[in-house]
């Protein structure tokens, strides 16, 4: 009996020791001690109006880390996530981030939601030395390898999600009169900047320019000004509910452009919030569809994601999370047990391509974008949302 206790004490003192402590002792804790978690950090929007965007994402890290976890972790790590809502928001996003690293001292931040948020959060996480892994937007600002050395993305970039888009309404239908509906903020500028740049490389002027003030849905005096110049397309660089908003007043007012929207729009909020209104309205995405069939990832998504969530639907936003919970896994096994953050970077930059299982991530030394694809989708007549070949009226 009293070896007994004298076991269960040492194990107590075991337990409560410092790192510190621990570090300077040398050797594996024994057995009984309590699993260990390499804990990840999401500041994004789990309220307001791009809501869907950050629950989405935080829903595909859940999965694909349960899935993980299911397995037996990455060299007997688990992996945990800790989310905190920034609403789309800069200065509530730089709050999080330093509580994350500061009060939950995390390995990483992981599937930010937002251009603005990534803007004011990133150089926090870079002067604290924690990678800034798969952040929801194609900034470009975010693939400078140079100044942003702590970034790893998964997606496409916005300049090509607008270079697709300029492509397809050129070379599927003939439209060169084409405006832009942009959010007033960091974001909505990026993809300004990407769609003049394809408008440049066609030779095609921008006709029609209108903007919105971000996590409003104030779009009734941009959408007279697109109607004035009359443009036969429009894209829109903002998020679902404005979008919804403008797309469906342009319906009761007779104006019929091409709507085409970028993937951070949020495509099954958008589908839902069109209703009928959304019959032809065009998405650009970035990761594969959904509910495809036979793509080994999204098998593997739909199976993890019915594991975890068995309620929720597949959406491009939760794969894209699911993706981005993949890739830390892999960063992970790749570095080897206990790595440092830093040797976490060094492993996905020195490695071959990472395939999860068709859908292929490669990274360089100065190429820190994993994916180059680009995916068209359009909401057909039962407000499904489903691939698309090309663009047709």
């Amino acid at each position: 009996m009293r070896r007994s206790l004298l076991s269960a004490l040492a194990v107590l003192v075991w337990l409560l020791r410092s790192p510190a402590d621990a570090e300077e002792a040398g050797g594996d804790p024994p057995s009984e001690a309590v699993p260990r978690e390499v804990v990840f950090g999401q500041s994004a929007a789990l309220s307001g109006p791009a809501s869907e965007l950050g629950t989405g994402m935080r829903l595909g890290l859940e999965s694909a880390f349960a899935e993980v976890n299911a397995a037996g972790g990455i060299g007997g790590h688990r992996l945990a996530l800790v989310s905190l809502d920034d609403m789309y928001e800069p200065e509530a996003a730089v709050a999080n981030t330093r509580e994350l690293i500061g009060k939950h001292d995390v390995f990483a931040l992981v599937g930010a939601v937002g251009t603005p948020t990534s803007r004011a959060a990133q150089p926090v996480t870079s002067d604290a030395a924690v990678p800034y892994i798969a952040p929801f937007t194609g900034a470009e600002f975010l693939r400078d390898v140079k100044e942003r050395s702590n970034v790893v993305n998964v997606r496409a970039s916005y300049f090509q999600e607008t270079a697709e888009i300029v492509a397809r309404l050129t070379d599927d239908l003939g439209i060169e009169k084409i405006g832009i509906l942009y959010q007033d903020d960091s974001y909505g500028r990026a993809g300004l900047a990407g769609l003049r740049r394809a408008l440049d490389a066609h030779e095609l002027p921008l006709v029609a320019e209108a903007n919105y003030p971000r996590n409003t849905e104030i779009v009734k005096s941009a959408l007279l000004d697109l109607r004035r110049y009359d443009p036969d397309a429009v894209v829109i660089i903002g998020a679902y509910k404005p979008a919804a908003t403008l797309i469906r007043w342009a319906r009761r007012l007779g104006f019929r452009p091409v709507f085409v929207n970028i993937s951070f729009v949020g495509t099954s909020a958008l589908a839902e919030e069109l209703g009928a209104d959304g019959v032809g309205v065009y998405i650009t995405q970035v990761v594969p569809f959904p509910l495809e069939k036979g793509v080994a990832v999204v098998d593997r998504y739909q199976e993890a994601l019915a594991a975890f969530a068995p309620d929720a639907e597949p959406g491009f936003v939760s794969l894209e999370g699911y993706l981005a919970g993949r890739l830390v896994a892999e960063g992970l096994r790749l570095a080897g047990p206990g790595a440092s953050r830093a040797q976490f970077l060094e492993a996905l930059r020195n490695a071959p391509p990472i395939d999860l299982g068709g859908f292929e991530l490669e990274y360089g030394v100065e190429d820190n974008q994993g994916s180059d694809r680009v995916y068209l989708t359009v909401i057909d007549a039962n407000g499904e949302v489903r691939p698309a070949r090309r663009m047709v009226r």
